[in-house]
């Protein structure tokens, strides 16, 4: 029987000091977009804010963003996603954006799961039939590989700038983890999770990336368990410019993978956990 991973050394309030940057937004969405919040927990409300194309079989993006952003960092970003026919549903952690609560790294990993349900009961009250593929940035991709490796309902995995390793990570946010008694195996497990990936896998990663070197995003593609991934390395960027760097062919590489992913999947099943 798998031992069922646990998150407390991560959840020390040191840790989660370095992990996490929380701040609040009360921007009103711009003109076209929905804002939206979730319930994962008693009184845990999570902001999301959904970007839509009027197709209902678009492909839908759910988008988990890096420790220092919140959803309304890409009120210019969810646009270009339309502009490609993909529905971009972007969603906060607890503390940022409108959501309240305090962010911890049990309660991503546990909320991912939440706001992934939620997500897929709105799509289908809202007749939208299009896959859903979840991605994640930086801290998202924990979020996101979780998903995709314990969730039947998502088609495929975008990851940019992720997470391989953890206690390299750590010791470059300045935490002493041997201090701590954390060890690889109390971290977010990221390369155990994605080797039970079966789902197409796209990951982009910079190559002068100054958090987390290329050479560890590579170790995620070389232990990817499924069986159509891909890996781009982008010439020149760092941690926080890749978007910034390659401008529209950014947009249209996802589109290319997402139109892959379609064609390898049937119609999207409705489905809680799998």
């Amino acid at each position: 029987m798998a031992q069922i991973r646990t998150y407390e050394k991560l959840d020390r309030p040191e840790v989660g000091a370095a992990l996490f940057y929380p701040r609040q937004d009360t921007t009103v969405p711009p003109v076209g977009a929905q804002d939206h919040g979730i319930e994962v927990a008693a009184g845990v409300v999570l902001g999301a804010r959904f970007f839509l194309t009027a197709d209902p079989a678009a492909v839908n993006l759910l988008f988990f963003h890096g420790n220092g952003e919140v959803v309304a960092d890409y009120d210019e970003v969810g646009p270009q996603y339309n502009a490609q026919g993909i529905n971009f549903l972007a969603v906060d952690y607890r503390g940022y954006g409108q959501s309240t609560g305090a962010p911890t790294v049990s309660a991503m990993i546990q909320d991912a799961h939440r706001v992934l349900h939620w997500v897929l009961a709105w799509l289908e009250g809202e007749g939208r039939t299009g896959h859903l593929v979840v991605m994640g940035r930086s801290l998202g991709s924990v979020s996101a590989i979780e998903l995709a490796a314990t969730e039947a309902a998502v088609a495929g995995l975008i990851v940019e700038s992720g997470i391989a390793q953890t206690l390299p990570l750590l010791r470059t946010l300045g935490i002493d983890a041997q201090a701590l008694g954390i060890a690889e195996v109390d971290g977010f497990g990221n390369l155990e999770k994605i080797c039970q990936v079966q789902k197409p896998t796209y990951i982009l990663h910079a190559q002068h990336d100054q958090i987390i070197p290329v050479v560890l995003a590579e170790e995620l593609q070389s232990v990817c368990g499924a069986r159509s991934k891909e890996f781009q390395m982008i010439p020149g960027a760092d941690h926080n410019n890749i978007l910034a760097l390659t401008g529209k062919l950014y947009f249209q590489a996802i589109k290319q993978f997402l139109n892959r992913v379609g064609k390898s999947h049937g119609p999207r099943r409705s489905g809680i956990r799998g």
